[in-house]
């Protein structure tokens, strides 16, 4: 404890520890807009206000899913919020002008406001406040007067004694009096604990700093900025990385940069694609990485539990390999560069196609062949204009839930829009009751046919035939946008297991020929011998069902034919009272019915079959052949295209990451926990002890304590200071509390 003389009359009055203060950097000098805007952007609050803003932002950026494709914002949220929300960038928030600039303004704030407390809390730090007054003491709420019986240098021994063994680290100003007016001869002993408390706030305040430039240096900003120096731009991507244009290529020595790499296995690469909201610009890497072996493991719902990749990593400069295996939250780093497991994709597998045509009366399928991510030109035989085949993915398997649903025995079997049935079957929302039975359908393909004006469809077809309400069926998906949801067509199997019959009885259908003979062989087996007059009338109506069934005839006349059960439907409208029409569909459904079964059994006699048996696994495919051949009219594609093999190839899609400045944010975190464990639990308190000698030769003692928070603590260790101070009873003067 060190000890300084002086005579101190003109000490200045404290009760309690200063804090930092809340406003700004007041200047003395300049113009009137300078000085308020230094005060503004100095001050806590307009900190605190930035802060609250970029929460609220980041909320934003929680709630509204970033950079997804235009359309899916206006199918959420229609055209008009869509169109506000881009325009607001809130769809890609982070990287969104305004956002950084509220960063930027948010570190010059707390930068300043450190600025300006930075100076008073170091003196702060030095100072113990030994020149108090003695009797400003009395002023404190925490405080007590006794008396000592030993002399004054014996009393300074003692108390230093107690305070050294208290943690209190202090200071004594010997005062030699004497001064008109001032105070007595004594010693004033300063001490405190907790100074770390300031230091809290610097800490803090410094941590949020840190964070936000290690953010924005991050973050595409110096991305953008190289660009713009550079003369970089976006490009809309879809090229191969070797024939981009220099303007789209950024350095390799670029400092930091966010990007996506693309590896299929048995392949390599050393570019990473940056995407930004304007487009994609390409990174090359000081490596190539070389995808060996793509490993996954699924859970019993078919969803990933484990996908890693064993690569080699191959240097640009020194030419070295470097084996490693890459799973998800372990990455590699080379060359300060981080090689995070990202997701997987297929790396173009090898696709057998069976394509079956759905125009004319040809049934036999023709063969193509692709790879996923591949395209090619698709032309059915009486199809007319042919359409662009664009092979976008595989599925090797398919993990559903086939539980049988409650109301199976109601479910409308129609095959195009099978929305109602199928949610309880198949996809995330099957959420159709406690039980499941979670069953791997096998693999699946998906594919787009694109016409000449570029619009597209996009399809989703199952390679083998799934059970679904006691019958085994084929689903065959289509949608027109990539936010809605597929319907699916159920096309019957066969007893084989094929859709060789359904295609069969679809050949035999558009022969004029064949519904004649069937027509004919119906009626006979239908009616009597000796009753022709109802044998012609039932063969008048058989034609007609069938005719209107295969969209042979108009159901109306002088208007375009239409088919399956909309052109019975429409014939039954235009000719039949609406008092008849329920017992007229009953009619002309069996008897289309009839003609059907009789027109597949003549197709399979062609082909050299045996004829279907008459049973219930006849009627059932017979049933689900009819609505299938009814919908599949509205089947939007001139041929049905069905997996009929693969090879398959994956391939693995990593993150490539140089981010110097997640230092500063990991720094920025420590010091953020330190400064606000700080703050919050660390309390500065000063004491003050004033020892005067007294006229029996003992020692005056007057002692007060101050603390940056009033608390219960606070109120025990005074006590327990004062009755190590004073023990016993002390006597007071008068009007003088010791608490």
């Amino acid at each position: 404890m060190a000890v300084s003389g002086t005579t101190a009359s003109t000490a200045p009055r404290l009760d309690e520890a200063q804090q930092p203060s809340t406003e700004g950097i007041q200047l003395r000098s300049g113009s009137r807009l300078a000085r308020e805007s230094i005060e503004l952007l100095s001050s806590m609050r307009f900190a605190i206000t930035l802060l609250s803003v970029i929460c609220i932002a980041s909320v934003i950026g929680t709630v509204v899913k970033q950079h997804e494709p235009a359309v899916n914002y206006v199918n959420q949220f229609g055209p008009f919020w869509a169109r506000f929300f881009v325009a607001l960038g809130l769809d890609a928030i982070y990287s969104a002008w305004w956002f950084l600039l509220i960063l930027a303004f948010l570190v010059l704030s707390t930068s300043l406001c450190i600025a300006r407390n930075l100076p008073k809390i170091l003196v702060d730090l030095r100072t113990y406040k030994e020149h108090l007054r003695a009797s400003s003491l009395r002023s404190f709420h925490h405080r007590a007067e006794g008396r000592l019986e030993l002399p004054r240098e014996a009393a300074l021994a003692h108390v230093s004694a107690l305070l050294a063994a208290s943690g209190w680290r202090a200071r004594a100003q010997q005062r030699s009096g004497g001064v008109p007016g001032g105070e007595s001869a004594g010693v004033m002993i300063a001490a405190r604990k907790g100074a770390v408390n300031k230091l809290g706030y610097l800490s803090a305040h410094g941590a949020i700093v840190l964070v936000c430039i290690g953010g924005l240096f991050d973050g595409d900003l110096v991305v953008r900025a190289q660009m713009a120096l550079q003369g970089k731009s976006a490009f809309g991507g879809g090229s191969i990385p070797a024939t981009v244009p220099a303007e789209h290529v950024l350095s390799e020595a670029n400092p930091t940069y966010r990007g996506n790499l693309f590896v299929a296995e048995r392949d390599r690469s050393g570019t990473a694609v940056i995407n930004l909201r304007d487009g994609v610009v390409l990174q090359p890497l000081p490596f190539e990485v070389e995808l060996r072996k793509f490993i996954v493991e699924y859970y019993e719902t078919g969803m990933p539990k484990l996908f890693a990749s064993e690569v080699l990593i191959h240097d640009r400069d020194t030419g070295a390999v470097t084996p490693a295996t890459i799973r998800v939250n372990q990455p590699a780093i080379h060359r300060g560069v981080a090689i995070y497991q990202s997701s997987f994709d297929d790396g173009g597998s090898a696709l057998q196609i069976k394509a079956w045509p759905l125009a004319g009366s040809g049934r036999q399928p023709f063969e193509l062949e692709g790879k996923v991510g591949s395209s090619q030109s698709l032309s059915a035989p009486g199809s007319g204009e042919p359409l662009k085949l664009e092979l976008t993915g595989l599925r090797a398997i398919n993990v559903e839930n086939l539980a049988p649903s409650e109301s199976a025995g109601a479910t409308d079997v129609r095959a195009v829009d099978l929305r109602q049935s199928l949610d309880k079957h198949l996809g995330s929302g099957a959420a159709n009751g406690k039980d499941k039975k979670l069953s791997n359908i096998g693999p699946s393909f998906s594919y787009k046919l694109r016409d000449a004006s570029g619009q597209a469809r996009e399809y989703s077809n199952y390679m083998l035939p799934v059970m679904l309400d006691g019958q085994s069926v084929f689903l065959a998906g289509v949608r027109e946008n990539p936010s809605d949801a597929f319907r699916y067509l159920r096309i019957p199997a066969d007893e084989n297991g094929s859709l060789e019959g359904f295609m069969r009885l679809r050949g035999a259908l558009a022969d004029p020929a064949l519904r004649a003979q069937a027509v004919h062989r119906y009626v006979q087996l239908a009616v009597p011998a000796d009753k022709p007059e109802l044998a012609q009338q039932l063969e008048v109506s058989a034609r007609r069902a069938l005719g209107l069934f295969s969209g042979a005839e108009p159901a109306v006349e002088g208007k375009p034919a239409s088919a399956g059960l909309q052109a019975l439907s429409d014939f039954l409208e235009a000719n039949v009272p609406a008092a008849e029409r329920e017992r007229t569909s009953g009619v002309l459904v069996r008897i289309l019915g009839g003609t059907l079964f009789e027109l597949m059994n003549l197709a399979r006699e062609r082909d050299g079959l045996k004829p279907l048996a008459a049973g219930d696994t006849t009627q059932a495919f017979m049933t689900q052949a009819l609505m299938s051949l009814s919908d599949s009219v509205h089947y939007p594609a001139p041929a049905l295209l069905m997996l009929g093999g693969f090879e398959q190839r994956q391939a693995s899609v990593f993150q490539v990451t140089r981010a110097p400045g997640k230092t500063l944010v990991y720094l920025g975190c420590a010091l953020l926990i330190i400064g606000v464990f700080s703050m919050l639990y660390v309390r500065e308190r000063r004491l003050w002890v004033w020892l005067e000698a007294d006229d029996q030769g003992g020692t005056h003692v007057r002692t007060a304590l101050s603390s940056t928070r009033q608390t219960m603590d606070t109120d025990r260790e005074f006590e327990q200071w004062r009755d190590a101070l004073l023990p016993g009873p002390t006597p007071q003067p008068a009007g003088v509390s010791s608490r």
